[in-house]
């Protein structure tokens, strides 16, 4: 995960957050430019994270339920700001993600331990989730985007290589009706997001995307993740397999690759 030691104006931020900042040391842990992510370091750690207003509603919502499943950070503050700005002060997570060079130095540890988490994620009680019906959002955006002419072909796995992205919205649109809303999701179950500490689950963290939808979703960016990262697609078979294949239809993933490509 990125660190890099920076000095704020502590009298720029919003006051509340001003004391907590004062004196710490204080690190540059962004990954976007659709948010700033500061990691204070004092006590065990504390995130703030900054993106224009009513962004990081959702994230702030998800966290917190998964904080009450024990499955993510405490949040501590969510406060959208008059200039425009949203504001989320979290727990820093104990450990590193799975980028780390520990976790990539046994793919197939990692592999099996990230397909059981998903598992277990996926069977967990969703019930009282502020997202229940992650799966209309998604779908939106499927639409506004390809009308919008938005195409990520980078996303198809070698035998959708080619599509068009008619050939994609038109695979998408014939399965609508297959995707089911029926599992908690992470919503982005890519290695960046998912924290351990020594082999130990620690916590998911980056929680925007999630709610109840379809497992593929999850299972698609897990499997996309671990084979960007580790060089290799039999990772992703290896994911998929320790996740348990009699639960992943292989032509929904296709489904969700296609819907990918105009995320």
């Amino acid at each position: 995960m990125k660190r890099t030691p920076i000095t704020l104006e502590i009298g720029t931020f919003p006051t509340p957050f001003r004391p907590l900042l004062q004196g710490a040391p204080l690190y540059d842990s962004s990954c976007s430019r659709e948010a700033r992510v500061i990691l204070i370091d004092r006590d065990a750690g504390y995130y703030l994270k900054s993106a224009p207003v009513g962004s990081l509603l959702t994230e702030a919502e998800m966290t917190r339920f998964f904080h009450g499943k024990g499955l993510g950070a405490e949040v501590l503050r969510y406060l959208p700001d008059e200039d425009g700005h949203d504001w989320l002060l979290t727990t820093r997570v104990p450990g590193e993600d799975c980028t780390h060079a520990q976790y990539l130095e046994e793919p197939e540890r990692l592999c099996k331990l990230m397909g059981e988490l998903l598992r277990g994620l996926h069977e967990t009680d969703f019930t009282g989730c502020p997202v229940p019906d992650r799966m209309s959002a998604y779908l939106a955006t499927v639409d506004r985007n390809y009308h919008s002419g938005i195409f990520h072909p980078s996303y198809l796995p070698e035998h959708l290589r080619g599509m068009t992205a008619d050939d994609a919205k038109r695979l998408v649109d014939e399965n609508r009706s297959r995707l089911r809303t029926d599992a908690l999701l992470h919503g982005d179950y890519c290695l960046p997001n998912i924290m351990l500490n020594g082999w130990r689950f620690s916590g998911f963290i980056d929680l925007d995307g999630g709610g109840v939808g379809d497992r593929h979703i999850d299972l698609f960016w897990g499997a996309w993740s671990l084979t960007y990262n580790l060089k290799s697609p039999t990772y992703g078979a290896r994911f998929l397999d320790a996740y348990g294949r009699d639960s992943v239809q292989s032509e929904l993933l296709d489904v969700i690759a296609a819907a990918e490509t105009f995320g």
